[in-house]
């Protein structure tokens, strides 16, 4: 496995990294649509409840069918598993936001267009942030467990491989690497948060990064 550290960690890497951006555009999309239309929330809404905390690796077997056991179903199940905690911090955030704010700007002229960037998004952008930094490990747990199921190239796979030739090495590096990648992708997720609330007092508080 040691050979491969590189290329193996490479393929988790862009498997997690592409379906966590997947489900973070769409988490973000459906999270806004659900909270602005009364219909659209009523018909995602019982799919997102019962959705959150189900075990989604249970649709391994219905991806392998749909997508084969490369790439696009790893990112698949990726997106599935990922994309909840970015739908609920978006409808938390939205529906936080201070009622005065968006009267506000409303008897300021502002379009719902404006309202929605300018003041709803902007209000939200903590909770957002918060389901994203949930999403991100998550994403990264889920790509090892499908490569691990499905094999082949990626860490999971080559912790599976090291495994079955009893090298316990190649097992103990696959953990560390994963170990590694994991505090890597958790400490620039806190680091891009604290960039972009700069603005919010909770930037006032002592980091730990």
């Amino acid at each position: 496995m040691a050979g491969d550290l590189p290329l193996n960690t490479a393929l988790t890497l862009y498997r997690a990294l592409v379906g966590f951006a997947i489900a973070a555009v769409a988490g973000m999309l459906l999270g806004v649509g659900m909270s602005r239309s009364g219909a659209l929330r009523w018909l995602l809404d019982p799919i997102v409840s019962v959705g959150f905390p189900m075990p989604k690796i249970a649709f391994l077997p219905v991806m392998m069918l749909w997508f084969g056991v490369y790439d696009l179903s790893k990112i698949a199940m990726v997106v599935l598993d990922a994309i909840f905690p970015v739908i609920t911090g978006t409808m938390i955030g939205i529906a936080g936001v201070d009622r005065q704010l968006l009267w506000s700007a409303r008897n300021m002229g502002a379009t719902e267009r404006e309202v929605l960037w300018q003041v709803e998004l902007r209000a939200a952008s903590p909770q957002i942030m918060t389901g994203l930094q949930v999403a991100l490990p998550i994403a990264l747990i889920v790509a090892v467990v499908a490569e691990m199921l499905m094999g082949g190239y990626g860490l999971g796979g080559a912790m599976v491989q090291a495994s079955r030739f009893a090298d316990s090495r190649g097992v103990f590096a696959g953990i560390v690497e994963i170990a590694v990648v994991g505090y890597v992708l958790v400490k620039a997720m806190a680091l891009v948060r604290r960039h972009l609330l700069l603005w919010h007092q909770e930037a006032e508080a002592p980091s730990t990064v």
